[in-house]
């Protein structure tokens, strides 16, 4: 006869499960995307398989605790199926490795460490069973196949995890709470209209205290979610008014930028998408990805062109893939005539932009090559590697490239400024360093971050770096050092062509659309008559908050407290006119 479940023992185990699920996320959270490569090809491993793991682990110490405590023998019996089921893996897909591309990281796994794991599956589910009943009948074997659907179980609770994760971080309070500075021109323009609207509560004031910037520079204007997992790379269009991004869940997405509204999504890779970039001419983009492909695509039409692959010999014909490794960065030279590809294979590529073919093969760098990108004249192609330096290379010669070294761990992003004097390098060894690019002499380190650099970009008018890490996105003056503003943003960054809009990657697979509000620059010139939503920039058929929203942008700009000028004046009369027809408005069809 079955004992009842214990109270006591139940919440142990959830307690053994749920530190290893955090445990989990945290690891995807440090090290970004990963995946397992082997003779069976490559696949990414996204944060709900991270947290998975994590379950399992706890589970597993559970189940070791109960077994200790009861001296119950079926849990030997238990990891010893597991671990005949990991040799088995072993045996059956060969030799395996894990890799992060993100963080340099690479090693192989063998039979022994398959066992192991085997094991430790075992073990949790003889740790979920004791959880769930003190007694059961099963044999070793059954209880093993039975923890596969206790785990899948778990990815309710992941899910769960990730959104309370993006509460607890408050990275849409931004979003959600702006500024009440023309709150009081809002609420007299809504009095006219005898409107009633929600007004700021007590602690919005609180949450701008938080503040960790010196000024307010730039504003979120929108959050875009579309993705499922984490967004690795931002190109924009060099027309500025789109956005393509690249992620772990497999896909390429393409956003207008003004809007925030998601326009494509392109699929098809097999693996996690790691970069991405437009081309100069505004025709094409191209993906690299985990499968070992560089992806191309028409922007306008979203037709696909075919991957960039190349021969292995005279005599074979062409190769499914475009590198030996995943492609882990992508730039296309200014002049528009070639692309360059950096991959975990150790090699960067160049190949024609038109025709596809490969060009020419640059072989350094000791580990994989995680960073690329060209100079202004494109003559120079600058790449940062796991090997911990940053290469030069000469596209017109064929000599050794220059070798600038100094970072203590991988170079994980590298870029150069818009009049082509400056390189700037961003490491894992949570530095920034820029170097002269005509003698490589090292001009200034900057720590503003305490993680891993994973993306750079400097403004069009070459004053401004942007820095993405695994927590922040940092503005500095490049010209000084000195800090300007944190964003809470995250991994990737990207100016657009007029360097008034800046694109960073956010948690759980979002995007955040960032706009210049510095004194002394306006974003955008209102128009002084039109229809109401032309003159305060939203769509006709925007909600009262993205309304709110913009009329309190633009106030910012041309309220009379702020901006004296006559002109200012008149375009603040046009905006508080357009705001008081969208509130009749809303009035009639409430």
């Amino acid at each position: 006869m079955k004992k009842l479940k214990s109270a006591p023992s139940n919440q142990t185990g959830v307690g053994f499960i749920t530190t290893g699920a955090v445990a989990g996320a945290g690891v995807s959270a440090t090290v970004g995307g990963m995946g397992l490569a082997g003779a069976f090809g490559a696949v990414g491993i996204g944060a709900t398989p991270v947290i998975g793991a994590g379950t399992v682990a706890g589970a597993a110490t559970y189940g070791a605790f109960k077994a200790i405590v009861d001296g119950d023998v079926k849990a030997w019996s238990a990891m010893g199926v597991g671990a005949v089921g990991g040799v088995a893996v072993s045996s059956f897909v060969g030799g395996m490795g894990l890799v992060a591309p993100k963080i340099g990281l690479a090693f192989g796994i063998g039979a022994a460490p398959m066992a192991g794991v085997g094991a430790v599956v075992g073990l949790a589910a003889y740790g979920v069973a004791k959880m769930l009943n003190d007694e059961y009948s099963e044999t070793p074997t059954q209880l093993f196949d039975r923890m596969e659907e206790k785990v899948l179980e778990m990815e309710a609770y992941s899910t769960a995890f990730l959104e309370l994760e993006a509460f607890l971080s408050g990275e849409d309070l931004n979003q959600k709470f702006a500024d009440d500075e023309v709150e009081d021109e809002l609420q007299a323009l809504k009095a006219k209209c005898h409107k009633q609207v929600e007004t700021p509560k007590a602690s919005c004031g609180q949450i701008k205290s938080f503040t960790q910037a010196p000024s307010d520079i730039w504003k979120c204007v929108h959050t875009l979610k579309g993705h499922t997992a984490a967004v690795n790379a931002i190109a924009i269009s060099p027309d500025g008014k789109r956005i393509v991004s690249a992620s772990d869940d497999r896909s390429v997405c393409e956003w207008d930028i003004k809007t925030g509204k998601k326009l494509y999504s392109f699929t098809g890779q097999a693996g996690a998408v790691l970069s991405v970039a437009i081309s100069p001419d505004n025709k094409m983009f191209a993906s690299g990805c985990v499968d070992r492909k560089i992806s191309s695509w028409h922007l306008e039409t979203k037709k696909y062109l075919g991957i960039f692959n190349y021969s292995s010999s005279a005599y074979y014909s062409d190769s499914p893939v475009s590198h030996n490794g995943f492609v882990s960065s992508i730039a296309f030279s200014p002049d528009n005539r070639i692309i360059a590809s950096a991959s975990t294979d150790k090699t960067i590529r160049l190949w024609g932009r038109y025709s596809k073919e490969l060009k020419r093969t640059l072989n350094g760098h000791l580990e994989a090559v995680l960073s690329v990108t060209f100079s202004p004249d494109s003559k120079i192609v600058a790449s940062g590697g796991a090997d911990k330096t940053i290469r030069l290379w000469n596209i017109d010669a064929l000599g050794q490239p220059q070798v600038l070294t100094g970072h203590l761990a991988a170079v994980q992003a590298v870029v150069i400024s818009s009049d082509g004097k400056t390189l700037i390098s961003g490491g894992a060894d949570s530095t920034i360093k820029m170097w002269s690019l005509a003698t490589g002499q090292l001009l200034r380190n900057l720590t503003v971050h305490q993680a891993s650099i994973m993306s750079l970009a400097v403004s069009p008018d070459g004053t401004t770096l942007a820095s993405a890490g695994n927590n922040s996105v940092e503005l500095c003056n490049l010209a000084t050092g000195e800090l300007l503003q944190n964003l809470a943003g995250c991994n990737a960054v990207a100016f657009s062509p007029n360097g008034n809009t800046l694109v960073s990657g956010g948690k759980n697979g979002t995007l955040i659309i960032w706009n210049y509000v510095g004194k002394n620059k306006l974003v955008t010139e209102p128009l002084l008559c039109g229809e109401w939503w032309e003159i305060l920039y939203v769509e006709k058929n925007a909600c009262a908050t993205e309304v709110k929203q913009a009329y309190r942008y633009l106030a910012r700009h041309y309220h009379p407290d702020i901006n004296a000028t006559a002109k200012a004046r008149d375009v603040m009369q046009a905006i508080n006119k357009a705001y008081e027809e969208f509130q009749i408005k809303s009035d009639i069809c409430s």
